[in-house]
């Protein structure tokens, strides 16, 4: 891959497209704010997103999407989930026949339930073998800081996955690949649900026990959505299921784990978004998806139940515990 365009200049997009650069990736970014792209081109820094990295001198930015796209043979998506439909209906007639589209959000879309992948095949009309997907336990500050990480890129033509593997592997990010885009993209919905649990559970005050609980009823919760839709089991054990799902629902860094503490320590979603200045926690908008989506296919998924009524319905943290722990006793 000669070019990158990566569309989206919040954390993850600008870590990420830190990562092609330091693997020698010639990448441009587009961001919504000119102001955004002048501090990336001008002072090699995002300070409103990553505050305090160095970003390499090589990586450029445009507030300018045409200029982003032109030439580019890997296209990365770096917007949230729920925005990216209509973000990509304005790109969509610039990207290049056959450039490859690598999603980085993580959700499943209001209204149509569709995963991100399906989202960029029904409005780019592009192929699913052009169309790859990135999920993994890949906390943006840590890797714009170059802390070791490992992250899946899965794409049902193995050698496209190979060919972004090459792009975006240094010697502190490992790339692996996989062919299962659903269970890359459902563990990647799901893990942010499942973080505002840990994070409401925090909040309140409870401890490590229920943190492992979580994640552990969580997986469980996970593989079976992954499984009815076609997901392998074992993609949800490793990197983009497990990894992504642990990092997430234990680091401070990780926004829906944080926002769920907000909402645990009694906060509104007004005030736990202020508390995560601004930025998106996915899992807000979708638990309501997720939820809907497991109800379609007969999927039981009490978390997930248990954190859309407390972001939607205005049930308590400890309204919800109460619930989760009166459910029937049963075998694992």
């Amino acid at each position: 891959m000669v070019k990158a365009a990566v569309l989206g200049a919040g954390s993850w997009g600008t870590a990420f497209a830190k990562v092609l650069a330091d693997a020698g990736t010639d990448v441009t970014m587009w961001a919504r704010r000119p102001e955004v792209a002048a501090a990336i081109t001008d002072h090699h820094s995002n300070p409103f997103y990553l505050d305090g990295i160095e970003l390499p001198s090589a990586l450029t930015a445009t507030s300018d999407h045409a200029a982003a796209l032109d030439g580019a043979d890997l296209v990365v998506l770096a917007v949230p989930s729920q925005s990216l439909r209509e973000n990509l209906a304005a790109w969509a007639p610039l990207v290049e026949p056959d450039s490859t589209l690598l999603s980085l959000a993580k959700g499943i879309e209001s209204g149509t339930l569709l995963r991100m992948s399906e989202v960029i095949g029904e409005v780019t009309g592009a192929t699913e073998d052009r169309i790859a997907v990135l999920s993994g336990p890949n906390l943006a500050r840590e890797i714009a800081s170059g802390q070791p990480s490992a992250t899946v890129i899965a794409c049902s033509d193995h050698e496209r996955a190979k060919a972004v593997q090459k792009a975006c592997a240094t010697g502190y990010f490992r790339p692996y690949t996989n062919v299962d885009v659903i269970g890359c993209e459902i563990g990647g919905a799901c893990k942010n649900v499942i973080a505002l649990a840990c994070g409401m559970a925090s909040g309140v005050g409870f401890g490590e026990n229920t943190n492992a609980s979580i994640i552990t009823r969580g997986l469980a919760e996970m593989i079976r959505l992954g499984v009815a839709l076609g997901a392998n089991p074992a993609t949800l054990a490793g990197l983009a299921g497990v990894g992504d799902l642990v990092a997430t629902c234990s680091s401070p860094l990780s926004r829906n784990r944080t926002f769920g503490a907000h909402l645990g320590q009694g906060g509104t979603l007004a005030s736990a978004q202020a508390a995560t200045h601004g930025q998106v926690a996915e899992g807000v908008k979708s638990c309501t998806s997720v939820r809907a989506l497991a109800q379609k296919h007969g999927v039981e998924m009490p978390l997930t139940e248990a954190v859309h009524r407390v972001c939607h319905e205005g049930l308590s943290v400890r309204e919800a515990v109460g619930l989760l722990l009166g459910r029937r006793m049963k075998s694992e």
